[in-house]
């Protein structure tokens, strides 16, 4: 055992970047520069489908100054790899979206490239593009694949114990109540913009430097660029100011780009956007459409449900078709399910690829499931809160995906400490009694959901994730060697807790390396909610190998104190040198997935949740706000409560935007709104007081217990708003975001005569009562 020092799991360390952050010492991409370094630029597609006609060059611009890449200066494959190879690093003969590569430029004067850029006069062939889920649908036009794929990326079938839905279940239910949720595109809007800086090497290679999320990502990218071995791939972090999944694609583009100016050129090239182009030209968040047809008994038990998943994703297929699996695979929520068939599809438009973004789908399946749940509710007869603690999961139940729940799942008290905790019922009717009087609308609502860590499935397999720690044989200081990237979410804290816990050591004692692909190894890529429980496991069974060889090598005493631990260090490396211990993924012995009949064990755990939101909605202006915000969650292990509470209120935040605020609107395949002027977003001064709580049930899969927290925020906000809207105004709305001329325009429609409802679904077949 250790020595019996304080305890730094469970506390608030000072984080292991904050100081250079706070005195300015740390160097982001464009802080940083090279000995003879140029600037490169992007010339871009002006319209969203066609066929490039000719490309000419304005006299009157010094072009011999210039570096140019066309696609002909790819030494490997014109493709930006992802889970596939459609996406071309620069377009050749056809483009498919606006703000599509088509030619880089480099000079060492930063200030000549706008001008640059807008001097090559590019005409094309206009070809029809389509724009929605609906228009990729009808297949009218072709725009990716063909037959029976055409225009569709990607589907799954997802049915409990691969089983179809009896009629019967439909005969005997007595309603069967159906509807359909959208979801707008989000701009994730990082501080930092996307940036990278090239160098290229006849012999050594590439190395870029850049803002990412995933360097090993992008040494795969490069591998095919360039035609190169993964060696000759180098790849370093340096800070970075945000990602939110917006840097786990992306870099692989423009860090290829920036290095085939930088092999032309003979000189090291960055590439820095400003916010206009990183808006335009870089993924979003799915847009998505779901279905919902549900069997309900009268008692308000769920019999079975078909939902029907589709997401937009783009104009090529990147990270969609593992959007859509961790969208399927939420969208039946934390419920008990007799029969269950989700339908799922990513389709092609032409519109600038969708990639990853906080939550990964979830999010968008979950507002759909928890607004169904409050019209199944609405329409059975029965409170919100009942219709679900009729039907929660729990230990000992099995997933949709046939996943038996062993680890303690307790729902029914989530969700009443959540009640409690808000007030909710109190509420309710408080506001139930001032609404008929006031111009202010007050409404409070909820949403109880769950999200797995870690990658779905088989994933965390393939990726067969490495970390290591290296002890200082001069020092005896470990350091952590992590692909795992710090973009202000936490991830040195937590990997130096966890490993100064085990250690028996002071946290400051603890190193950790910035990540460069040819010092540390492969940990995985830092998404998914895998960080604290994947890696940070891996860094624990690390810590405890340590241990060993120094007590089996080098006389370490059980227990022991920070200084026998040095000592040890120290004799170690000078009778037997360098000391490196690597360790390797291990799946849990109950971990099992089919890819085939997309059943099994989906995620080695899951966190579950409670969100409760209270809205004002103001008839004057027809604004909706949020005025108070209750978080409690079951995370496993909090391995650091500041962190961990900064991870959820910044999800909540982000939440906020997506169900009130943030509309990415496109005119004819333009981000119309590409910058910070008209892209609204949330500001502290919108946000209510977010209150954070949570419970601790430690998961076994997980360093210490801990399981993944950093998406599960981003899945509850928007149906719990949108759950309060309908409270406060009685009118259901089931698309986000919900601007205020969407609130106008329900409000002060006339209803159809013999119509009491304002709510469409409502007025409408809304739900069918199956028998008499």
């Amino acid at each position: 055992m250790a020595t019996a020092t304080h305890q730094i799991v469970g506390q608030s360390p000072l984080r292991k970047e904050g100081a250079n952050k706070v005195l300015g010492r740390a160097q982001y991409i464009d802080d940083i520069t090279l000995p003879g370094m140029w600037f490169g630029a992007t010339v871009r597609s002006t319209i969203p489908h066609g066929r490039i006609s000719s490309i000419a060059f304005d006299p009157g611009i010094p072009w011999h100054e210039f570096t140019i890449v066309s696609a002909a200066d790819i030494p490997g494959e014109n493709t930006i790899v992802h889970l596939s190879k459609d996406h071309p690093c620069l377009a050749v003969t056809n483009v498919n979206h606006v703000a599509e590569p088509i030619l880089l430029l480099a000079h060492p004067n930063r200030a000549l490239l706008p001008a640059a850029v807008a001097g090559v006069h590019i005409t094309y062939e206009e070809l029809p593009a389509i724009y929605t889920i609906e228009e990729s649908e009808k297949k009218e036009q072709i725009i990716w694949g063909e037959g029976e794929n055409a225009n569709t990326f990607k589907t799954y079938l997802m049915q409990k114990n691969q089983t179809p839905i009896p009629d019967e279940v439909w005969e005997k239910a007595d309603f069967i109540v159906e509807g359909e949720y959208r979801t707008g595109a989000q701009e994730q809007l990082y501080i930092e913009n996307n940036g990278v800086i090239a160098e290229y090497d006849a012999e050594k290679g590439v190395t870029v430097r850049g803002s990412m999320q995933c360097p090993f990502y992008l040494v795969h990218a490069l591998e095919l660029v360039f035609n190169l071995p993964a060696e000759k791939c180098r790849v370093i972090q340096t800070e970075t100011g945000g990602a939110f999944g917006g840097k786990e694609d992306f870099p692989s583009v423009i860090g290829s780009h920036a290095a085939l100016l930088a092999m032309k050129s003979g000189h090291p090239v960055k590439i820095c956007y400003d916010r206009a182009e990183d808006m335009a030209a870089t993924t979003k968040r799915h847009p998505s459409r779901t279905r919902h047809r549900t069997a309900v008994s009268k008692e308000g038990k769920l019999l079975a449900g078909e939902i029907d998943f589709a997401i937009d994703g783009g104009a090529y297929a990147t990270l969609s078709p593992v959007v859509l699996s961790r969208g399927t695979i939420h969208a039946p929520g934390p419920y008990h399910w007799p029969y269950i068939t989700v339908r799922a599809k990513t389709m092609a438009t032409n519109i600038p690829p969708h990639g990853a973004f906080r939550g990964f789908g979830a999010p968008q399946s979950i507002f759909a499931l928890e607004r169904h749940m409050d019209k199944i509710a609405k329409v059975v007869g029965l409170t919100p809160e009942e219709l679900r603690r009729r039907n929660f999961l729990t230990t000992g139940d099995r997933t949709a995906t046939g996943q038996l729940l062993n680890d303690p799942v307790d729902m029914q008290h989530l969700l009443a400490r959540a009640l409690d905790e808000s007030d909710y019922r109190a509420k309710r009717e408080q506001f139930d009694r001032e609404n008929p009087t006031s111009t202010i609308k007050r409404g409070i609502g909820f949403a109880t959901f769950f999200h797995g860590a870690g990658f779905t499935g088989s994933g965390e397999r393939r990726l067969n994730s490495e970390v290591a720690i290296n002890l200082d044989s001069k020092t005896g200081r470990p350091l952590i060697l992590v692909s795992s990237t710090e973009f202000g979410q936490g991830t040195n804290t937590i990997l130096c807790q966890v490993a100064a816990q085990t250690l028996g050591l002071p946290y400051e004692d603890v190193g950790i390396a910035q990540p460069d692909t040819h010092l540390v190894p492969n940990s995985g890529p830092t998404v998914a909610s895998r960080t604290a429980m994947v890696v940070g496991k891996l860094v624990e069974r690390a810590s405890t190998q340590i241990l060993q060889r120094l007590r089996d090598d080098a006389n370490l005493p059980t227990p022991h104190t920070p200084a026998d631990f040095k000592r040890a260090a120290i004799q170690y490396g000078k009778e037997l040198g360098n000391l490196e211990v690597c360790v390797r993924y291990e799946s849990p012995v109950n971990i099992f997935w089919d890819d085939d009949t997309y059943s099994g064990e989906a995620y080695p755990a899951y966190a579950w949740a409670a969100y409760v939101a209270e809205v004002a909605v103001d008839t004057t202006t027809y604004s909706a706000s949020v005025t108070n915000f209750h978080a409690l969650q079951e995370v496993g292990k909090v391995l650091h409560p500041i962190l961990a509470a900064g991870q959820i209120e910044g999800g909540i935040a982000q939440g906020i935007g997506y169900a009130l605020y943030e509309k990415c609107l496109w005119v004819n395949g333009h981000l119309a709104n590409n910058q910070m002027t008209n892209y609204i977003m949330p500001t502290s001064a919108d946000l209510p007081p977010i209150h954070v709580t949570f419970e601790e049930v430690p998961s076994p899969n997980g360093a210490f217990g801990a399981k993944g927290i950093g998406e599960l925020p981003m899945d509850g906000p928007a149906p719990a708003i949108l759950n309060a809207v309908e409270h406060a105004t009685g009118i259901s709305f089931s698309e986000i975001p919900l601007l205020p001329e969407d609130i106008f325009e329900r409000m002060t429609r006339t209803p159809n005569a013999g119509t009491e409802s304002l709510d469409p679904d409502i007025a409408g077949p809304v739900f069918s009562e199956a028998t008499a």
